[in-house]
């Protein structure tokens, strides 16, 4: 979908003429009531479920789908790929209408409130005047989050999973040492390599590895790995792979730089660092989560989640709380880390089918009524 309208940015800079690329399951009922938006994480994309034409499988394929526990059945779902992306939406690989050339480096720095206003233009194009639900995991949590605080008046329930009101220190910090890696690659040229012929793949190979370390439990990178050698013995080796762990971060190093773009993985983790609706108010959350206060919230968290801990998702519990906002909360005892938010763990799925045939059961009515999971 194509617009022409600048986008304003909160940097103080636009984004001119701009498209957004977006894919949709199941079918929008006559009341148009029936819509839910799922905002994508870091590397992720608008290809949310299904297989695609290239036979690609989508990053939320157990969750939403016919019978499933986001049913298409039964809602219509809309999955959106954000401006800075690398999947089809206008970012730096496009073209900058002003010099004719890859925006590359000149791309404007987005923020999570961006691609909020950005999705809400693609809202209003297809005709749909207030959302079920917005869902969202990881940053895609944030989005759900901001849309409550942006735009309150445009959906009934926002849900969020691992994630965050802000990040902390260390996350920041993880974020800065992926992107030196990327900057410090000599293929990088500032950013324009794409002018060059050439890709950082050795900075985003280390920028893959240290941000799916964080992805991991210690308990799940044991059990699956442990100080298993991928060879007989020791090679007494400073260079050599001689851990499957090793081995393993190397695999997804390798296959991240061969589809994800340097620039895009700048702009994202940017957003990330600079996402803090709590900023405006003076540190105090509840305050952003005024606008919100007839919404209804699920927040779901994971025990072993070390980046986005379940004691980040109760701070924003307690901000509904001192607001009387509705809000039901799930901590799922789980050993995957952060990355709970994407597996089936029967438990999770659990809470979200309930919540969501909580929001079925209320179409058509004055007030839906929250499921209590």
């Amino acid at each position: 979908m194509h617009f022409d309208e600048p986008l304003p940015l909160r940097s103080g800079a636009s984004l001119p003429s701009y498209s957004l690329v977006y894919e949709t399951y199941g079918t929008l009922n006559a009341e148009r009531s029936n819509a839910v938006l799922v905002c994508h994480a870091l590397n992720a994309s608008h290809h949310v479920a299904g297989t695609d034409e290239r036979g690609a499988t989508g990053w939320w394929d157990n969750l939403v789908g016919p019978g499933k526990p986001l049913d298409t059945d039964r809602f219509f779902v809309i999955g959106v790929n954000n401006p800075g992306s690398c999947f089809g939406s206008t970012g730096p690989m496009q073209l900058n209408p002003a010099t004719g050339r890859a925006w590359g480096a000149d791309f404007p720095v987005v923020t999570v409130e961006d691609w909020v206003d950005a999705q809400v233009r693609l809202i209003d194009r297809l005709g749909i005047s207030k959302l079920a639900a917005v869902l969202g995991g990881s940053l895609g949590g944030m989005q759900a989050l901001s849309w409550a605080m942006r735009h309150p008046g445009r959906l009934e329930h926002c849900i969020a999973v691992a994630t965050a009101p802000n990040l902390s220190a260390q996350n920041i910090a993880f974020n800065e040492v992926a992107r030196r890696a990327i900057v410090t690659d000599p293929d990088f040229h500032g950013g324009h390599f794409y002018e060059h012929g050439v890709l950082p793949k050795r900075g985003l190979r280390v920028a893959r590895m240290i941000g799916h370390i964080t992805y991991l439990s210690d308990d799940t990178m044991e059990a699956k790995f442990g100080r298993e050698l991928r060879a007989a013995e020791l090679g007494y080796s400073t260079q050599a792979i001689e851990f499957q762990i090793e081995s393993y971060l190397r695999y997804q190093g390798d296959k991240f730089s061969e589809y994800f773009d340097a620039n895009t993985y700048l702009l994202i983790t940017r957003a990330l660092d600079y996402f803090d609706p709590a900023l405006e108010h003076g540190g105090d959350l509840a305050a952003a989560f005024v606008p919100a206060r007839d919404k209804r919230f699920l927040l779901v968290s994971f025990t072993t989640d070390w980046r986005f801990s379940p004691a980040r998702s109760r701070e924003i519990v307690k901000a509904l709380l001192d607001n009387r906002i509705a809000v039901s909360y799930a901590e799922i005892d789980a050993p995957h880390g952060h990355d709970a938010f994407l597996l089936e763990d029967p438990r999770y799925h659990q809470v979200m089918r309930a919540y969501f045939e909580g929001i079925a059961a209320g179409f058509g009515a004055a007030k839906t009524e929250a499921a209590h999971v």
